[in-house]
C-alpha cells in the first residue's frame, strides 16, 4: 500500500513523522499526507473518512493548517453510527471554534443528536456544545439542554449541567430558565452531578441577582446539610482521598456557601455551625485536608460573622505558617493580608510567627511576610517590631536588604513617636544598609534634623560616631558630612548634650579629619565629594583656626578630572581668600525646611488648589501634626510643552521659596538652565550636581540681598535647559547686588527713552489692583521696561508683600527690588516695582505673563495670582 494514500493508518503516519530528522523532512511528510487527504475528500471517499479526519487532527496539533477538513467533520457528525459521530465531534472541537461560520451548519445535527435515543450520542453532542457553543447556538439549543437536566442517566445530567454553564455565560438572559432545574439538581445523591450542579449554581448567582436571592432562600439549608453529611460521612472507598470523604465536593460546597453568605446575615447564621465543624474536624496533616481548611477560612472571612469563627480561622492560618510546605505558608500569608483589615487584633497574636517568616530561606515567603509585617505595624507595636526588623537587617541576604530597608524606613517615617526615636532608628538603618537606601530617605532625615533644633548637637555627635564605624555606607557619610558642616561648632563644644549620651571629646581638627577622609576615599562618588567641599567651606567660617588647612584640602580638588569638583574647588578657594567679609553670611545655618511641604511633594500629593484657610494641617513623618501655610502653585505652566518628569517632588529650593520658583541671575538678565529636583536639593544640601552632558558645568554663586533683619544665600549650578525664566525680587532696603567672586556693584541703570504705550490694569481683585506702565529702549525693540504699581483698596495694611512673575521660555524676565514690602490700605500709598522683559520672538509672539502676589493680612498668609495677556501690541 502507498504509505501516503488515504488508507494509511494513523499510527503509520505518526511513525513516519517521528522518523524525520529535520523540520524540512517533517514538512515534506505532512505535505504529502495532506495532499492524499485532499484527494480523498475530492473523491468523496466514505470508507476512510474517519481515518483521514483522525490524521488531520494530529496534523493540526503539530501546527499545520487543516481548514480543508472542516466539512469532513460535519459529514461524520451526520453519519448514523456512534464511531463516526465520535470522530466527527472530536474533530469539530479541535478544528473549529465558535467564530467559524461553518459552525452554523452543525446546529441542526446537534439538535437531532440531543434528542437521540442513544445516551452516548447525546453525551457527545452535549460535550461538543459545551466546548464550542456560540451565542446563536446557545439560544437555539437551550431548551434541549434544559430538558436534559432531568434525564434519567446521571452522566447525561452531569454533562447537561456543564453545557448549561457555557450557555449562561454566552447568553446571561437565559439564566432564569435554569434556576428551577438547578435547584432540583442540588438534591442529587450522585456526587458527579452534585459537583456540576453546584458550579452551575455559582455561575447563576454571579450573572443574576434574582437567582442569588432565590438560592439563598430555597437552597442554603439543603447545601449546609449536604456539607454536614460529607464531613460526618463514614468511609466510602469510591470517594475517599487520603482519609477524607470527597474533598472536591466539600471545596465546591464551601465556595457556594461563601457566595450565598456574603452580605446576608440570615444565610450566614445557617452555615456557622457546619463551618465550625469543618474547621475543627478536618485533619491538617494531609494536603487534601489543608485545601479544605483553606477554603473554609476563606468562606468564614467572606460571610457575615460575629467574630468567633474569624478568630478560629485566623488560628488555622497561624498553624499553616508553621507548616514545612512553602506553598501552604505562602497562601496563609496571602490570606492573613486580607484578614488584617477584618480582624487585625487576631492577626497580631501571630506576629512572632510572621516575623520568623521574614527570615525564611524562600524569597517569595520573605517578601510576602515583610509586606504583612508592614501592615501589622501600628503606634503601639512600632518600636518592638522595628527593633526586630533592624536586628534582622544585620544578618539578612544582600538581595533582600533593599526591600527590607525600604519597608523599615517607611515604617519609621510613618509611625515614629518622636524625632529622637526617628533619628536613632534611621541612623541604625543607614549604618547597616546605607548603600541600599534611596536618596529621598536621607533627604527626609535631613529635613527632620533641621526641624529638631534641640537635637542638633546629639545628632551631629551620633553621626560623627557612625562615620567612624560605617565609612563604607555612602548615605551615612553624606548625612554625617552635611551635619558636621552645619553643626560642627556644636560637635566641638559639646553643646546640647542629652542624658543618654556619653561624653565625646572632638577637636576642630578631628572634625576636619572626618571630612578629609571622606573626600579622599576612593569609593566616594561625585555627590559625596561635592558635599564634603561645601562642608569644608562652612567649617572654614565656623573654625577660623583651621581655615588654612581647609584651604589646602579644597585646593587639592583643583586638578580633579571631574569638572564639578574643579569648579567648586576654585570658587570656594576664592571665597576663602578674597571674600572673608561675606563668607559668614554665605555659609550661615540652613533655614528650617518645612516637613509638611516636603512630605507632600515626596508623595506627589501637593494639592492643586490654593487654600488660605487655617485648617490646613499634615501629619509629619515624626508623628507631630503641623499646620502649614497655603502652598504656592507652580507658575511654570505657561508653556505648551509638558513639564520635565524630574520637576516635582522633593525640591528643597521650592520649599525654601514657598513654591515652584527657580531663581535666575538678577544682574545679567540671562536665563539660567533649570535644575532637576534632585540637583537643586543637592545644592541646597551643600552637594554637587552631576556634570552636564556637553562636558561643561558652571557653578555660580548668584547674589545676596540683605536688610537689617535677614539675609539669603544660594548656590546654583547648570545642569539642564530651563523651559521658563522665573524671578523673585527682594524688597528694597537691602544692600546693592553683590557678585561674591568679583566684588560689589549695583545694577546698571536701564534707559527709558523709548516710545510710549498706554497703561494697562494687569490684575484687579476685590482688594488689590496692579497697573503696568510701559516704555521701550531706543535701538532695542525686543526689550520692554515695565513699571508695576500695586494699590490696596481695602482698609487693612498688607505686610511682607512679595510679587513674583513667570514667563514662557521665549521671554527673558528681570525684576528689580520693590519700593517697599508694606502696602498701606484705602489707596493711601502704593508699591512700585520695575520689570524688564526681552522678547526673543518680537513681532511673532506677544508678551504673556503669570503673576503671583503673596502678603500677610493680620499675620495670616494670603495669596493671589492670575495670568496677564492683555499687553499692548508691539511689545
Amino acid at each position: 500500500m502507498n504509505p501516503f494514500s488515504s488508507g494509511t493508518r494513523l499510527r503509520d503516519m505518526i511513525r513516519a513523522i517521528r522518523a524525520c530528522k529535520t523540520a524540512a523532512e517533517e514538512r515534506a511528510v505532512v505535505r504529502k499526507e495532506c495532499a492524499a487527504i485532499r484527494a480523498a475528500v475530492s473523491d468523496n471517499d466514505n470508507d476512510y473518512r474517519h481515518r483521514n479526519l483522525a490524521k488531520l487532527m494530529f496534523i493540526h496539533m503539530l501546527g499545520y493548517p487543516t481548514h480543508f477538513g472542516q466539512m469532513e467533520c460535519l459529514k461524520l457528525i451526520a453519519a448514523p453510527g456512534f464511531p463516526e459521530k465520535r470522530i466527527g465531534y472530536l474533530g469539530l472541537m479541535l478544528l473549529l471554534d465558535e467564530r467559524q461560520e461553518v459552525l452554523m451548519l452543525v446546529t441542526n445535527s446537534l439538535k437531532q443528536d440531543l434528542n437521540h435515543t442513544n445516551q452516548y450520542i447525546v453525551g457527545l453532542a452535549l460535550c461538543a456544545l459545551g466546548n464550542i457553543s456560540s451565542a446563536e447556538m446557545a439560544r437555539d439549543l437551550a431548551p434541549e439542554v434544559e430538558r436534559l437536566l432531568q434525564f434519567r442517566d446521571p452522566n447525561v445530567r452531569k454533562k447537561a449541567a456543564l453545557c448549561s454553564i457555557r450557555i449562561i455565560k454566552k447568553v446571561p438572559d437565559l439564566a432564569e430558565n435554569f434556576v428551577n432545574p438547578v435547584a432540583s439538581l442540588l438534591k442529587e445523591k450522585h456526587h458527579g452531578v452534585l459537583l456540576t450542579a453546584i458550579q452551575l449554581c455559582a455561575d447563576l448567582c454571579i450573572v443574576s441577582e434574582e437567582a442569588l436571592e432565590y438560592f439563598r432562600k430555597k437552597c442554603t439549608e439543603g447545601l449546609v446539610k449536604v456539607l454536614k453529611d460529607a464531613v460526618n460521612s463514614p468511609y466510602a472507598p469510591e470517594y475517599d482521598i487520603a482519609g477524607i470523604a470527597d474533598p472536591f465536593l466539600q471545596i465546591r460546597l464551601l465556595r457556594i456557601l461563601r457566595i450565598l453568605g456574603h452580605g446576608d446575615a440570615d444565610a450566614s447564621d445557617l452555615m456557622n455551625d457546619v463551618l465550625a465543624q469543618v474547621a475543627t474536624k478536618t485533619e491538617s496533616n494531609k494536603n487534601a485536608g489543608n485545601a479544605i481548611l483553606y477554603e473554609c477560612v476563606e468562606t468564614i472571612m467572606s460571610i457575615e460573622d460575629s467574630g468567633g469563627l474569624r478568630v478560629l480561622a485566623i488560628n488555622i492560618l497561624g498553624r499553616f505558617l508553621s507548616n514545612r510546605d512553602n506553598n501552604i505558608r505562602y497562601v496563609a500569608l496571602n490570606m492573613l493580608m486580607k484578614a488584617i483589615s477584618i480582624d487585625g487584633q487576631a492577626v497580631q497574636r501571630h506576629r512572632a510567627t510572621i516575623l520568623e517568616c521574614v527570615k525564611d530561606s524562600d524569597a517569595s515567603i520573605r517578601k510576602r511576610a515583610l509586606e504583612l509585617v508592614y501592615l501589622l505595624v501600628n503606634e503601639t507595636n512600632v518600636e518592638p517590631l522595628t527593633k526586630e526588623l533592624i536586628d534582622y537587617l544585620e544578618v539578612s541576604d544582600q538581595d533582600f536588604k533593599g526591600d527590607l530597608t525600604a519597608n523599615i524606613c517607611s515604617i519609621v517615617e510613618r509611625l515614629s513617636p518622636d524625632k529622637l526615636w526617628y533619628i536613632d532608628q534611621m541612623l541604625k538603618v543607614l549604618c547597616e544598609a546605607g548603600n541600599y537606601v534611596k536618596d529621598d530617605v536621607w533627604h527626609a532625615l535631613v529635613v527632620v534634623i533641621t526641624n529638631a533644633s534641640n537635637l542638633h548637637g546629639y545628632t551631629v555627635r551620633s553621626l560623627y560616631r557612625a562615620i567612624q564605624t560605617s565609612v563604607d555606607q555612602e548615605a551615612v557619610v553624606r548625612v554625617g558630612v552635611w551635619c558636621i558642616g552645619e553643626y560642627g561648632d556644636l560637635l566641638v563644644n559639646n553643646i546640647g548634650m542629652l542624658d543618654i549620651e556619653e561624653p565625646l571629646s572632638v577637636t576642630e581638627n578631628d572634625a576636619v579629619d572626618v571630612i578629609e577622609l571622606a573626600i579622599k576615599r576612593h569609593t566616594s562618588d561625585l555627590t559625596t565629594r561635592s558635599m564634603c567641599l561645601i562642608a569644608l567651606l562652612k567649617l572654614s567660617s565656623r573654625f577660623p583656626s583651621c581655615s588654612q588647612r581647609i584651604k589646602e584640602i579644597v585646593n587639592q580638588s583643583k586638578g580633579s578630572l571631574l569638572l564639578e569638583l574643579q569648579q567648586r574647588s576654585i570658587e570656594f578657594n576664592s571665597i576663602i581668600d578674597k571674600h572673608q567679609n561675606i563668607r559668614s553670611a554665605l555659609v550661615e545655618r540652613m533655614p528650617v525646611l518645612d516637613e509638611a511641604t516636603y512630605s507632600r511633594r515626596r508623595d506627589g500629593s501637593l494639592p492643586v488648589n490654593v487654600s488660605t484657610s487655617d485648617k490646613n494641617s499634615l501629619q509629619n513623618p515624626n508623628g507631630v501634626t503641623k499646620t502649614f501655610n497655603a502652598p504656592l502653585l507652580d507658575l511654570l505652566d505657561l508653556s505648551d510643552e509638558p513639564a520635565p518628569p524630574n520637576s516635582s517632588g522633593g525640591d528643597f529650593l521650592q520649599d525654601l521659596l514657598g513654591g515652584d520658583i527657580l531663581s535666575s541671575s538678577s544682574h545679567t538678565g540671562t536665563t539660567q538652565p533649570q535644575k532637576s529636583g534632585t540637583d537643586v536639593l543637592l545644592d541646597l544640601l551643600s552637594t554637587g550636581s552631576p556634570p552636564a552632558q556637553n562636558g561643561s558645568s558652571t557653578a555660580d554663586i548668584l547674589s545676596i540681598s540683605q536688610d537689617n533683619n535677614s539675609s539669603v544665600s544660594a548656590l546654583d549650578s547648570l545642569s539642564s535647559p530651563m523651559p521658563q525664566s522665573v524671578h523673585i525680587a527682594p524688597t528694597t532696603g537691602g544692600s546693592p547686588i553683590m557678585d561674591l567672586l568679583d566684588g560689589f556693584g549695583p545694577n546698571p541703570p536701564v534707559p527709558n527713552n523709548g516710545p510710549a504705550y498706554p497703561p494697562v490694569v494687569a490684575f484687579e481683585s476685590n482688594s488689590l489692583s496692579l497697573t503696568f506702565n510701559f516704555s521701550k529702549q531706543s535701538g532695542s525693540p525686543q526689550t520692554t521696561n515695565i513699571e508695576a504699581s500695586f494699590t490696596n483698596k481695602s482698609s487693612d495694611v498688607y505686610t511682607d508683600f512679595i510679587f513674583q512673575a513667570a514667563v514662557p521660555k521665549f521671554l527673558q524676565l528681570h525684576l528689580e527690588p520693590a519700593s517697599s514690602n508694606t502696602l498701606p490700605g484705602n489707596g493711601n500709598g502704593s508699591i512700585t516695582q520695575k520689570l524688564r522683559v526681552t522678547n526673543n520672538q518680537h513681532g511673532k509672539k506677544s508678551l504673556v505673563m503669570r503673576i503671583r502676589i503673596s502678603y500677610k493680612l493680620n499675620n495670616k498668609d494670603m495669596l493671589e495670582e492670575g495670568q496677564i495677556s492683555n499687553f499692548p501690541r508691539g511689545l
